[in-house]
């Protein structure tokens, strides 16, 4: 059971999460994942299924509420929904107003979570450095595939659904820029603008469907090579750093029916190539100073994280 503190924590995590799936790029998984939450989420997910319903018909609700987890998943869901009908709003500000800085705290921010990761779960084989390489060179592949253009009818929105959901609680990959290589972003985006609920809801039953199975998957693979899939999910967020890097020289974009640029590939530049090739200020020392306080933030929290663990440890 947790206490009242304790949920205020995964509140603020749900926060984190929502604020993290409207950035392109940047995963609420990977916020999950290195705010020690991710194998928690992956097993509550699995737990909405039909032994849920069984258990409702034969021992009542609060049988059926403590089997799926239900005050984790409706705090954690709460912070996540909070997040994206309030904090997003500031987020896109930041991000259109200022998004070198953003953009580098970010990378801080992953590269401190992958230090405070890799002490946690050092790479003690060759089986699990492999497993890091590969999760790098996938994540790193997937930034560099070149978009296509897919038509947007249900049955595609269906499976585009399920790809973009089980994305988003992988660390490292965001299911937004799935949408955005598939060619279907503006249509999702379109799809919530003009409020087409057929769309949406194909997109959604998709989506469902899918991290109910790939959660299963998931689970077990956390119970039975929780190193070895810690080594992988580290090698995503190593990978990820190229898609979330802040320089960027646009290379093909689109405007959706938000009016909202949607970026279709990049390259990346070291910030003394940005002023010339962009022609824009890089912001060097900012942003620079962006990327240690989000490296130097995760370090803080596993300080403090662990002065308080090794406190309750000595009061018991």
């Amino acid at each position: 059971m947790r206490s009242l503190g304790q949920y205020i924590l995964l509140f603020s995590k749900g926060l984190a999460m929502g604020a993290a799936d409207v950035v392109p790029g940047v995963s609420g998984g990977t916020i999950a994942f290195v705010s020690g939450i991710y194998a928690e989420l992956i097993n509550t997910i699995k737990s909405l299924n039909i032994q849920a319903l069984k258990t409702l018909k034969s021992e009542g609700i609060g049988a059926a509420w403590k089997h799926i987890n239900g005050n984790f998943l409706v705090v954690l869901l709460g912070g996540i929904l909070t997040s994206l009908f309030s904090l997003a709003v500031v987020m896109q500000y930041l991000l259109a107003e200022y998004p070198l800085p953003v953009w580098s705290f970010f990378v801080g921010l992953i590269i401190g979570s992958v230090i405070y990761l890799l002490r946690q779960h050092p790479l003690k084989n060759n089986r699990d450095r492999l497993l890091f390489l590969a999760g790098t060179a996938i994540a790193w592949g997937i930034s560099m595939a070149p978009s296509v253009q897919l038509e947007g009818t249900l049955l595609i929105m269906f499976f585009a659904g399920s790809i973009a959901l089980c994305a988003m609680i992988l660390p490292g990959i965001s299911g937004s820029f799935i949408l955005v290589l598939l060619g279907l972003y503006p249509v999702f985006i379109g799809a919530i603008a003009d409020f087409n609920l057929q769309i949406l809801a194909v997109f959604a039953l998709g989506g469902i469907l899918g991290l109910m199975l790939f959660s299963r998957l998931l689970s077990w693979l956390l119970t039975h090579y929780e190193a070895a899939v810690i080594a992988m999910m580290c090698g995503f967020l190593v990978g990820s750093l190229t898609i979330i890097w802040p320089w960027k020289e646009v290379l093909q974009s689109v405007v959706s029916h938000s009016g909202k640029t949607i970026v279709l590939a990049s390259q990346n530049l070291w910030p003394s190539q940005y002023s010339q090739v962009v022609g824009a200020d890089p912001k060097t020392l900012v942003s620079f100073s962006a990327m240690a306080f989000g490296l130097l933030l995760v370090l803080v929290l596993e300080y403090v994280g662990a002065r308080s663990q090794k406190k309750s440890l000595q009061v018991g």
